[in-house]
């Protein structure tokens, strides 16, 4: 039995990040649809159909390159939160200032009183507290 599963499998996608997201999506449509909303079980039953279809599907080409464009978008937003969470950290010891010019963001130590700080793109000076 288990070795005709394993050829019926064989030229078959099988399972990528995509699929992983898409089935959790699934899950959680599934677990809203508890409230009585219709609207999220059939929902959770079009994603869940589509990612079975990845899954089997043999044309590892088209499903690849929809990996690759989900990863894509998906370092987007992870990009976007890890530069928030280092902007975050670094509260403490600098001010971070925009260029009125270009609007540049320009790391400033605190504590440092009054200076003049130069943007390095467009190279105009201002004057700012830290």
């Amino acid at each position: 039995m288990k070795e005709k599963l394993q050829r019926f499998m064989w030229g078959r996608y099988g399972i990528d990040r995509l699929n992983r997201f898409l089935l959790a999506g699934a899950f959680l449509f599934m677990i809203l649809s508890m409230t009585g909303v219709g609207f999220f079980y059939a929902v959770a039953t079009v994603v869940m159909v589509y990612a079975y279809f990845r899954i089997f599907s043999r044309n590892i080409d088209k499903r690849a390159s929809e990996n690759q464009w989900y990863l894509k978008q998906e370092m987007k937003v992870r990009g976007f939160f890890l530069k928030k969470k280092k902007e975050l950290s670094q509260r403490k010891e600098y001010r971070i200032y925009k260029c009125p010019h270009c609007g540049q963001k320009i790391r400033v130590p605190r504590g440092k009183g009054k200076i003049a700080v130069s943007c390095r793109k467009c190279g105009t000076e201002f004057v700012r507290k830290s």
